[in-house]
Parts: C-alpha cells; structure tokens; sequence
C-alpha cells in the first residue's frame, strides 16, 4: 500500500518558456536576433489557434527552448498573445503518474487531457484558475508539465 503523501514523480527543470504576441516576427527579432536564441523550428495547430517558432539556448539536458506564439485568428481563442508571458514548461519525470496524483490532491488541469504537444513530447497543462471542484490551480499562471525523454530525466535527476 503506497502512501497518498508520497509524491510518485518529480519536477526536474524548466523545459520552456512561451511568449505570446500578435507579431511574432517581432519577438523573434528580440529573442533571436538580439539576443542570441536559436531558431528550431515551427508548429501551428488550427486547434490551438497556435503559429509558434520554437527557439532554444543551451544544449542537451541544459537546453531550454522558448516558444514565440502568436494566434492564426487574433479574434478566436486560446488567445495565445494574451497574456504576454504564456506559460511556463517544466519537464516531469512521470506525466501519467503526475497528473494522477496532482488530480487526486485537488489540482485543476485545462481540458484536453495528456497530449503529444509542439517539441513532440506528451504534455498536459494546469489551468491557470481554481474552481468549486479542484481548489488549487497555477495560481493566475498556465503551466505546462512535459514528459521529459530518458536522457533528460538522467541528467536533470542527477542535478
């Protein structure tokens, strides 16, 4: 018999950072241009309302990539350029077990459920508010948890 306290994953790093606006030439030019991140490559999901470029500085376990989003219909939603700081990835070492365990102890999740996300990773978020069923929330932010790959999950483990 497991004990409910016990938490059965871990929090292992930032993965990335998604910044919203209704330009992203504009933020690329920041984030790139300026200051120094490197273009990966882009995603864009009708679903989502989503054309993102996904950027990255450092490597391997130390990568940390940064999605510059804005929406393909700036009236439709998730209006992913509002707010301007989208949400905050983190790697998890069990995303199944994560989302289980964090449901149980009352944490609100966005609807749609674990999905393969944009960096190819299966990924779920926290809804950014509580309500009268799930009292705890991202507190205001949309954070996303990201299954992180056996060799992230080695070398963050290890941190």
């Amino acid at each position: 018999m497991s004990d409910i306290n016990v938490k059965p994953f871990k929090i292992l790093g930032i993965q990335q950072i998604a910044i919203g606006g209704e330009d992203k030439e504009r933020l690329k030019k920041l984030w790139v241009d300026l200051l120094g991140f490197q273009f990966k490559s882009t995603f864009v999901s009708e679903r989502e309302n989503v054309d993102e470029d996904i950027c990255s500085i450092g490597t391997g376990v130390n990568e940390i990539e940064v999605d510059l989003m804005q929406p393909l219909d700036i009236e439709k939603k998730p209006a992913v350029q509002h707010t301007p700081l989208n949400h905050i990835g983190l790697w998890v070492d069990d995303l199944p077990k994560a989302v289980e365990w964090l449901s149980a102890k009352g944490l609100r999740f966005a609807p749609g459920g674990i999905r393969r996300g944009a960096g190819g990773f299966d990924i779920t978020f926290i809804h950014p508010k509580a309500n009268d069923d799930f009292p705890f929330s991202g507190e205001g932010v949309l954070i996303e948890l990201v299954q992180a790959p056996p060799e992230i999950i080695a070398g963050l483990s290890s941190s």
